[in-house]
Parts: structure tokens; sequence; C-alpha cells
């Protein structure tokens, strides 16, 4: 039997798949602030955090396709929600909730949806004994 190795990962990476790239590039960069950390051509990967990125592949190239359901979230842990709550309001953001608290997983949190419907949450932890990179 063949042993499995150890993954040590060195980097993460969620690709979504868009219909119109360069909307989607606009929208992270302009809207979310993301610095573009490989640029591949049809697929631009942006840095969340470290380890973490968010890939959006044109999907004519990609290995899959654009639909129509998409059962993906994208949820960034902020140090401020409210201040990131203001500023999507500000920018009138699509689908954009009220702020809310899930008291069961430790959260305050909001969601909108990208140009092309991938819903984004953005939260902040209500508990004190978690920190970020702790897992």
């Amino acid at each position: 039997m063949t042993k499995r190795p150890d993954l040590n990962a060195s980097l993460a990476i969620t690709f979504l798949y868009y219909r119109d790239l360069p909307t989607a590039m606009r929208f992270y960069e302009d809207v979310l602030g993301l610095k573009l950390a490989i640029d591949q051509g049809w697929c631009k990967i942006y840095r969340l955090c470290p380890g973490a990125h968010i890939g959006l592949v044109d999907e004519t190239k990609g290995m899959n396709k654009w639909a129509e359901t998409r059962p993906v979230q994208v949820c960034m842990r902020v140090p401020d929600v409210d201040d990131w709550y203001a500023y999507a309001k500000a920018q009138q953001l699509d689908g954009l909730s009220e702020l809310f608290v899930n008291d069961d997983i430790g959260i305050r949190a909001f969601v909108f949806f990208d140009p092309e419907g991938y819903q984004i949450e953005i939260q902040t932890s209500t508990r004190h004994d978690f920190e970020p990179g702790m897992g």
C-alpha cells in the first residue's frame, strides 16, 4: 500500500467561472480592493489573505463552465464588518442583505452578489476564543 504524502499545501485557490471575465475583474479589484497575484491570461488569481486566493476563470477556457445555479459562497473575515457594511451600502451592491448576527457560529455578517451571481459574505467573529489563523 502506498503511503499518503503530507499535503503541505503552500497555496489555496478557489476557482469561479465567468462569462464576462473583465467585469468580474473590475468588481474584485475596484469594489473589493483585491490585488492580482497571478495573471494566467484567461485566469486571474487574487490574494484574499495569506495562503488563500480566489481565481476568476473565463468559462470558455476553464475546466468547468458557467452555470445558472451558484451553490458557492466566498466568505471573508474582516476586523470591522460595520465599516465594510457601510461601504457596501454606499456601493449599492446587488442582493445586499441586512447586517445580521448568527450566535450559533459566532459571527456578525452580511452578504451580497458579485456581477455574475456568486454570493460574497463579509463577517467578523463575535467570539473572543477565535483569532484569524487559528483555524
